[in-house]
């Protein structure tokens, strides 16, 4: 392969039939031209004696002279002792011919060693994978043997021997007797003091220099929370938790030995409650913040018992100043409020003072997040079939139309399998693989059209695996060592801000736009949610656990909200339909009028109408005022006015307070009316979707 690469990849056939099947260090030598003999060429394809002859000759043309000149073959030749070779040996007491003989004496004058069958072992494994390890000494040459049968086993990828016999030699030159004579961190920095001095970057060589040490003192210690507890720094896949960022939970950065207790104890029994591994790492990061701040000069916590009211109240007050995002700031005071409820409810420690605690009112508040849906103007530059055609690769193209269609979050659409789509009695589409809350989901109808021309026709296409039929619709070009075809979401976003490159999507400004998949969700839901689509089917199909998350993804666009506004029925305060052309002159103009009396004054059966520069002085009096309006989202109040005015004026009756009898009369006469037009026929869904967008 890299020959052919060097060659400018000619054509496969023309360079296989023209190439030697000879690999680098695995190619016979050539023997001397002249014919019958045997020895190894020294100059001008001629060998030592043949070449002093022709030199005496006076240096004729090689290839005719050599035709004619004699052999001189001995009557016995000596064949070079290395296997493979066959050429004769210059002189009888030489084992090697003269190629391998000068070999040897480099290689001794290299190594200080005269071991005639230690050199032809050595050339034996010339150009073969192998790791040699016979310069560790007795205890770590099987704890590096072990680490090589553990990564062997694990198939996560190749470790190719020059990357672990680097780590050999960096083990070699150490000086220590076992990988568990250090710790972690001291092994890094002597691989990074041994390798500053080549200046490259041994990625490969320094992970499997941590794999080492990992499986040697998983084997040495055990695995499991016994093992595992009393470690500063908790290796999540040793616990058999599944992680994807994080991986490990640092504990070693919490100073104070009793505050780093009771934190493990409280992850420790999160993890438990199917709390997840990025959840974890992120509440041991706040703790590490409290733990800071009572360990500065000026606060000094020492133990549990000195916790006070007082100390939060300063811990709060630095959290909402901090320079951070808001989701940041909650999170330090959230955080270490859960963490002394767990405290006080699990009876940990008892030494907790009761005052020690945060209130609700303590939470830093939050600013409502912008919504992060695309411009239907940047989604047509992403839709627009000359853009999807730019994406040469079939299986990123599919996975790009699943994104954009579905609102399938990235990691969960390269994790597909091949056969998730079955087909219910009425021919609608549902996902049947599980993704990351739910195990079956039902697919909108704008992706039916999509999968019968895009998702392959058949398992023949799929790349070679253990099972086919788990194969994602991204696939990789070719298999993992131990067969796995699912691809990180990594390729497909690096694959991805390749093809938005090529594209040059610009915004209305334009400006080129970023873009990252998960935007794609959040416009999956927006489109759905101004299609009148119910809340409670978005949020199913956008997989969320609660309303408010939905409704964060999900944004009501201004114009959906004045279409509602256009359809609703408007009654005034005599029961008389209010009418608008939304075509009219005046409709921009009443528009922005009713948006400024709902920000101004809501009623609790209505709408004030007047003007927002003036004020009314009566605002019980709405049901006699001719600038209230209403709508047929308010019936049930009407209905409890009416009764409470029949009451008011039973009771003024038998009390004889005719003046207030008149009032309400005019009250009951009104809300009769409205009561009437707006129970008169017409379609309840209007009412349902005014009360919505109200």
């Amino acid at each position: 392969m890299a020959r052919w690469r060097q060659q400018g990849r000619p054509d496969l056939g023309a360079f296989i039939a023209a190439t030697t099947p000879h690999t680098h260090g695995r190619a016979p030598l050539e023997p001397c031209a002249v014919p019958g003999c045997g020895r190894g060429r020294a100059s001008q394809g001629l060998c030592a004696r043949h070449a002093r002859v022709w030199r005496r000759a006076g240096q004729p043309e090689v290839a005719g002279w050599a035709a004619a000149a004699p052999a001189q073959a001995p009557a016995a030749p000596l064949v070079c002792r290395l296997s493979g070779c066959g050429l004769w040996t210059d002189a009888p007491d030489q084992p090697l011919c003269r190629s391998h003989l000068d070999r040897w004496r480099v290689w001794q004058r290299r190594t200080g060693r005269a071991d005639l069958e230690e050199f032809l072992r050595h050339c034996q494994a010339y150009a073969v994978d192998q790791v040699d390890l016979r310069a560790l000494p007795a205890q770590l040459k099987p704890e590096v043997q072990y680490a090589l049968q553990c990564r062997a086993d694990q198939r996560r990828g190749k470790l190719r021997p020059r990357d672990a016999q680097l780590v050999v030699r960096v083990v070699a030159a150490s000086g220590a007797s076992s990988l568990l004579a250090w710790p972690e961190a001291a092994w890094d920095a002597m691989f990074d003091s041994l390798t500053r001095a080549v200046g490259a970057r041994y990625t490969t060589a320094r992970g499997f220099l941590r794999l080492a040490w990992q499986c040697v003192d998983e084997l040495a210690r055990g695995q499991g929370w016994e093992a595992e507890y009393p470690r500063g720094v908790w290796d999540l896949r040793r616990l058999g938790i599944p992680v994807s960022a994080t991986r490990r939970l640092r504990f070693d950065r919490i100073g104070q030995r009793w505050l780093r207790e009771l934190a493990k104890r409280w992850v420790r029994w999160k993890l438990g409650t199917g709390t997840s591994a990025g959840q974890a790492a992120r509440d041991v990061g706040n703790l590490t913040v409290f733990a800071a701040f009572l360990a500065a000069p000026t606060v000094q916590v020492g133990a549990l018992a000195e916790l006070s009211r007082p100390v939060l109240e300063r811990y709060a007050a630095q959290a909402a100043s901090s320079p951070c995002a808001d989701r940041t700031r909650a999170g330090y005071v959230g955080t270490v409020q859960a963490f002394l409820l767990a405290i006080r409810q699990h009876r940990w420690d008892q030494t907790l003072p009761a005052e020690a605690s945060f209130y609700p009112e303590d939470d830093p508040k939050r600013s409502a997040l912008p919504p992060r849906a695309l411009p239907e103007l940047v989604m047509a530059q992403v839709e627009h079939p000359d853009n999807l055609a730019r994406l040469a690769d079939p299986a990123v193209r599919l996975c790009t139309l699943l994104l954009t269609r579905t609102g399938l979050r990235v990691g969960d659409a390269t994790r597909l399998a091949f056969d998730c789509v079955i087909r219910d009695a009425q021919g609608a589409p549902t996902c049947a693989t599980s993704t990351t809350r739910c195990s079956a989901r039902p697919w909108p109808p704008s992706t039916r059209t999509c999968w019968p021309r895009s998702a392959p026709s058949s398992s023949a296409s799929l790349p070679v695996g253990p099972d086919p039929r788990c194969c994602c619709p991204a696939p990789r070009p070719t298999p993992t060592a131990a067969g796995r075809c699912h691809p990180p979401p990594t390729t497909y976003h690096l694959k991805l801000h390749q093809w938005l490159a090529a594209c040059d999507l610009r915004d209305e400004h334009g400006r080129p736009v970023h873009l990252t998949p998960h935007q794609w969700r959040h416009t999956f839901g927006t489109r759905l949610i101004n299609l009148d689509v119910p809340q409670e089917v978005v949020r199913q199909l956008l997989d969320h656990d609660s309303h408010a998350m939905t409704a964060h993804y999900a944004r009501l666009h201004d114009q959906t909200v004045r279409r509602h506004w256009e359809r609703a029925r408007k009654v005034n305060a005599k029961g008389e339909t209010v009418t608008l052309d939304p075509g009219g002159p005046l409709a921009d103009a009443a528009w922005a009028k009713d948006r400024l009396t709902r920000a101004k004054q809501t009623l609790p059966n209505g709408y004030c109408g007047l003007p927002l520069q003036q004020t009314c002085p009566h605002a019980n009096a709405c049901l006699t005022c001719p600038v209230f309006i209403t709508t047929p989202q308010f019936p049930p109040q009407h209905h409890q006015q009416r009764e409470r005015t029949r009451t008011l004026i039973a009771t003024a009756q038998a009390n004889s307070q005719t003046r207030v009898v008149e009032m309400n009369r005019q009250v009951l006469t009104n809300l009769d009316r409205i009561i009437t037009a707006l129970e008169a026929d017409h379609d309840p869904a209007d009412d349902e979707q005014v009360a919505d967008a109200g």
